[in-house]
């Protein structure tokens, strides 16, 4: 079942140009019994999930709308688009069941609408995969279409045909009209600019002896930012980071952390630049306890917090003399 979550990941929308948009719909069958729904399917617009269905609970989730929204929502429309996607797997498993085993029993269909910045209607792209590899393959523009697919290509001609015509005819412009529908609703979640909140910070690395200078960016939006390191004004190269992999936050948010190994007595300046859409200019971070690593500020913790408990008691021990003293000369 790990192969779900691998194609999944695998099939996510890359990074689109700026100004563009997507509408991304991913399509899951899963024959054999597991804890996973038989057939589920999720709806995104760009990288912010809007709804989800799935074949347990029979319930369409909607995410991401206000309640006028709610008015504007067509949910027999999400309902029946995912009813066809379902016909549309189980049919290209007619054309695979000779070239592919029993055993395999995760399907996947993925749909992702492209928006263009002046908006006009982009690509579409139609991926079919089976086992946790793409099997099939359609991109549809300008009424012309491409197709490539790992299984005998004569049987599914058939099909081939079919989604084409259907594509061109009908879906094309309906996939279209739902990302522009959607994006109207939700323009001003998509729009919106959060600063990234970007520490540089210094951790003590007990295999090595040395330390590790680690620059974290959090909680922006959008997800589009470039992160560097730099040594002395220049930037390290990349062959010596580690990390760099753009990370989902629980609030819809990202993060991006980007680390370097440096030796004990590596006394040179580091520094980490971001540069986002929030941000009106370059944002410049310098090392926090430069030359001092996480352990030994954090063992210097315990010895503040004894010492500030000896002063408060000494406080009151004195407090509670001069308080003895006042109160036998008044008898």
């Amino acid at each position: 079942m790990d192969k779900i979550l691998l194609l999944f990941v695998f099939l996510l929308p890359t990074a689109a140009s700026k100004g563009s948009h997507s509408l991304h719909i991913q399509a899951t069958y899963t024959k054999s019994q597991s804890l996973f729904p038989e057939y589920s399917i999720t709806f995104m617009l760009d990288d912010i999930i809007i709804g989800y269905y799935d074949s347990a609970t029979k319930l369409y989730i909607k995410r991401g709308h206000t309640t006028e929204e709610n008015d504007a929502f067509n949910e027999n429309y999400h309902r029946a688009l995912s009813d066809d996607m379902f016909t549309a797997i189980n049919h290209r498993l007619e054309l695979q069941f000779d070239n592919h085993t029993h055993i395999v029993d995760v399907h996947q269909t993925l749909i992702h609408c492209e928006l263009l910045e002046n908006m006009e209607s982009g690509k579409i792209t139609v991926k079919g995969a089976t086992g946790g590899s793409t099997v099939v393959e359609l991109h549809f523009l300008n009424k012309e279409t491409t197709f490539s697919s790992s299984f005998n290509i004569v049987k599914v001609k058939p099909f081939v045909k079919y989604l084409q015509e259907n594509y061109e005819q009908m879906y094309y412009s309906i996939f279209m009209e739902t990302l522009k529908a959607n994006l109207k609703m939700r323009k001003k979640l998509i729009n919106r600019k959060v600063k990234p909140r970007v520490r540089l910070l210094q951790k003590a690395n007990s295999d090595s002896g040395g330390s590790r200078v680690s620059c974290l960016a959090t909680g922006f939006y959008p997800r589009h930012i470039n992160l560097t390191l730099f040594r002395d004004g220049q930037p390290v190269s990349d062959h010596e980071i580690t990390g760099g992999d753009l990370l989902p936050n629980d609030d819809g948010t990202y993060q991006m952390r980007k680390s370097l190994e440096i030796s004990r007595g590596d006394k040179r300046t580091y520094t980490c630049s971001v540069t986002h859409l929030s941000l009106d200019n370059k944002l410049d971070v310098t090392l926090e306890y430069p030359g001092v690593t996480f352990r030994s500020v954090r063992s210097t913790v315990p010895v503040v917090l004894v010492l500030g408990l000896l002063l408060l008691t000494v406080a009151a021990i004195i407090l509670n003399i001069m308080w003895r003293k006042r109160w036998h000369y008044k008898k």
